[in-house]
C-alpha cells in the first residue's frame, strides 16, 4: 500500500486580516457594533431595508483600498509555492470577505463570499468590482438589467460556499492549521475536530485560545504576522 501523499489545509479568520488594520465584524469596535446582525448580514435585512445593508457593505468594500497583506498573509503564499513545488496538497480557506490573500499572490477559498465580488439575484452573474464604491448608488446587472447587485457575501441562515471541496481536502489532509479564528461560527468551526478524527498534525495560531481548541491542538499565541512567518518556516521542514 503506498504512503498518504501529505496535504495540508489552513484555515484563515479574521484575526489575520485584523493584522492589517480591518476590523473585525465582533467584539469592541467590530464592524457590528451599533448594528444588529439582523440588521445588516441576512437576506432578510437585504429585502427589508437594502439602502443600510448596501451604504454597510460599501464602507466594507472601500476599506479594501486602505489595507495591504501583512507578513502572514505572505507566509501563507510562500507556503504555498513550496508545497506545490514539493507534490505537497495544498488547500487555503478563508472565512474573510477581504481580498488580502490574493492580493498576496495566493489561491483561496472564499467559504462567506468576497466583498470585491458583486452578485445578481436574478441571474446568478458574477461582477468583480471595487471601483463603484458609492454608498447610495446600487449598481445594476449587465446581464439582466436586474435594478441591484447584492454584495457577495454569504449571510446568516445561507449556506456557505465550497463545503464540498473543503471536506474532501479536510478528510485527505495530514496537517491542518487554523490562522485567527474565534472557533465559534460553524461550519468554519468543525473543520479542527474533522483534521483531527482523520489523524492530522492540528496547529491553531490566535490571540487566545478559540472555542474549539482540544489539549491534543499545537496552540500558538500571537498575531498572526508575528507567529506565522516562523510557522511556515517549521512546516517546510516538517513537509
Amino acid at each position: 500500500m503506498s504512503a498518504q501523499r501529505t496535504s495540508l489545509v489552513v484555515l484563515t479568520g479574521a484575526g489575520i486580516s485584523a493584522d492589517s488594520g480591518l476590523a473585525t465584524f465582533r467584539g469592541g469596535g467590530g464592524l457590528w457594533e451599533g448594528h444588529r446582525v439582523e440588521d445588516v448580514a441576512t437576506p432578510q435585512a437585504w429585502r427589508r431595508d437594502p439602502a443600510l445593508v448596501w451604504r454597510f457593505y460599501q464602507l466594507r468594500r472601500r476599506a479594501l483600498g486602505t489595507v495591504e497583506p501583512n507578513a502572514a498573509h505572505r507566509g501563507l503564499t510562500e507556503l504555498a509555492a513550496e508545497c506545490a513545488a514539493r507534490d505537497v496538497a495544498f488547500t487555503l480557506v478563508t472565512q474573510n470577505v477581504d481580498d488580502l490573500h490574493e492580493r498576496a499572490g495566493s489561491a483561496v477559498l472564499h467559504m462567506h463570499g468576497e466583498l470585491a465580488q458583486l452578485r445578481c439575484e436574478r441571474c446568478d452573474a458574477l461582477v468583480r468590482d471595487l471601483e463603484r464604491l458609492e454608498l447610495d448608488v446600487y449598481v445594476p446587472c449587465a446581464s439582466c438589467s436586474h435594478a441591484r447587485l447584492r454584495p457577495d457575501i454569504v449571510w446568516f441562515g445561507e449556506m456557505p460556499y465550497f463545503l464540498d471541496a473543503i471536506d474532501e481536502a479536510l478528510r485527505a489532509c495530514t496537517h491542518f492549521v487554523s490562522i485567527g479564528t474565534s472557533g465559534v461560527v460553524y461550519p468554519a468551526a468543525g473543520f479542527l475536530s474533522v483534521a483531527r478524527d482523520v489523524g492530522a498534525r492540528t496547529i491553531v495560531n490566535s490571540l487566545d485560545p478559540p472555542e474549539n481548541l482540544d489539549p491534543r491542538d499545537d496552540f500558538r499565541a500571537g498575531r498572526a504576522s508575528e507567529v506565522v512567518p516562523g510557522l511556515v518556516a517549521e512546516l517546510l521542514q516538517d513537509l
